[in-house]
């Protein structure tokens, strides 16, 4: 019943008359490669998304691939849904005030700045030597006060490097606070056009771009222009990056809440968003290639109410990582379209993956300076799990950048504050390597009760959060 509801929801794409791009679900998982080779000869674009789990896509009539949509070879199809980064909620509201938005294109009018596409794919560089010295930035981070942070890498400073998966727009891995800690694939000679390690990537030295398909998973940020008008990438990623694992005490900058965790950079999303199939292929690299956490500030408002059971692929693939040992932490939501946090437990439209009933997932709202929950974070006693800094964060951003406000230059118009429960995500996955590398013998599930039961409750979180608290680091290492 399940596959036929499903192939129904499938044939509904491109008005029933051509696929555009499904996820099939194999009965048998050693037929995934003959099945997609089966495709391209009928001239589709099909790849491998797991061993049971393919991409087929293109323009083939719905009459010729119905049957095999029916037949006993494939037990699920699905749509190859669409998912995105958490929209920055001031953003959003700033691009519905059309008077202001008329105002700054005339004052931005004219000048190239402010249209200039950014370059994509530096080479990446080695690993710098580490210059010893306090972070320069770090007493402006309120977000490592509030945690706590700076005590606890006294109780216990990192021992081991924990590999932080950061599945996001991509990492400026040639930031300088950044470019100690990206994680180095061991097994992969750079740039000798061999998959050394025979995991099916050439070069993957410090991840893999899954959007465009090579390894240099760069975060390539939006002009102005298409940041303030349409939403692009304005280097979120990266942002991201910095908190989780920002290299500590090198006299540059900020420090991440494990300043010697690895950051595996593994890109996914570009400024249309991107794709199930993808985030399902990051996932696997992810903990195929020893990442213990991965850090996921992307999801989508609600699935298909047409499918029955959700987005089924992107489910397995979080099963998947669970299986394998690795914490999901999920970004909890940033409300809904005039960015007003809502209940995931009670909302027709809770915020996906976050929402998922995994045991792995710590679901992560977000809190201010004053311990106030966001205004458009969502929130869920059942289903949300902590609260962390998510308002006006300061972290490294693209181009050797540490902002915590995205800004016009020149007219120095603050566009927004670097908010959202994407912001509040990667501190948890940055105490979870934290936390991890200092007991290293521990299961996920040891490491996420020592995270949320030394969360100190607040009101704001009261009945918000599983835990009733935010996080705290200091209180954290004492476990």
């Amino acid at each position: 019943m399940i596959k036929l509801l499903t192939v129904l929801c499938a044939l509904i794409i491109g008005q029933g008359v051509y696929a555009d791009s499904l996820l099939i679900k194999l009965a048998a998982p050693s037929s995934a490669q003959h099945t997609v080779n089966a495709m391209k000869l009928a001239g589709l674009k099909a790849t491998v998304v797991s061993s049971t789990w393919i991409e087929v896509s293109g323009k083939l009539p719905i009459s010729k691939f119905k049957g095999f949509l029916e037949s006993s070879a494939v037990v699920h199809v699905q749509p190859n849904y669409k998912v995105y980064t958490m929209e920055n909620p001031a953003l959003a509201k700033l691009r519905g005030n059309k008077a202001l938005m008329a105002e700054l294109a005339v004052k931005m009018a004219g000048n190239p700045i402010y249209t200039m596409a950014a370059s994509d794919n530096p080479a990446i560089p080695t690993a710098p030597s580490l210059a010893a010295g306090m972070d320069p930035l770090l007493s402006q981070q309120w977000s490592m006060t509030d945690v706590g942070a700076a005590n606890a890498w006294k109780i216990a400073p990192m021992l081991s490097e924990v590999v932080v998966a950061v599945i996001d727009t991509g990492v400026d891995y040639t930031h300088e606070d950044l470019v100690q800690n990206m994680w180095r694939n061991p097994r992969e000679i750079p740039n000798n056009g061999i998959d050394d390690d025979r995991n099916g990537y050439v070069d993957d030295v410090i991840g893999w771009d899954f959007l465009d398909k090579d390894n240099k998973p760069y975060d390539l940020k939006g002009s102005i222009f298409e940041i303030l008008l349409s939403g692009a990438n304005p280097g979120h990623g990266t942002h991201c990056a910095g908190n989780v694992a920002a290299t500590g005490n090198n006299s540059k900058g900020i420090s991440g809440v494990a300043p010697k965790a690895k950051i595996m950079a593994l890109r996914f999303i570009g400024n249309q968003g991107g794709s199930t199939s993808d985030a399902i292929l990051a996932i696997r690299y992810a903990v195929d290639n020893g990442a213990k956490v991965l850090s996921n500030s992307w999801g989508s408002r609600g699935e298909d109410p047409s499918d029955t059971v959700g987005n089924l692929a992107l489910r397995e693939a979080v099963q998947y990582a669970m299986d394998k040992g690795a914490l999901f932490i999920a970004a909890a939501g940033n409300g809904n379209e005039m960015g007003m946090g809502y209940d995931n437990d009670t909302d027709s439209k809770p915020s996906y993956p976050a929402s998922y009933t995994h045991e792995n997932i710590i679901s992560v709202a977000a809190i201010d300076v004053n311990g106030k929950l966001g205004t458009f974070s969502n929130w869920g006693p059942q289903s949300v799990d902590i609260g962390a800094p998510g308002v006006k964060v300061l972290s490294t951003t693209v181009g050797g950048k540490y902002e915590d406000s995205l800004k016009i230059p020149i007219i120095n118009f603050t566009i927004a504050g670097w908010d959202g429960t994407s912001m509040a995500t990667p501190h948890v996955a940055g105490a979870a390597a934290l936390y991890w590398s200092a007991n290293p013998h521990k299961t996920w599930q040891e490491v996420k009760a020592a995270i949320l039961s030394s969360a100190i409750p607040i009101p704001a979180l009261t009945g918000k959060v599983t835990s009733h608290g935010k996080l705290n680091v200091e209180e954290l290492m004492k476990r």
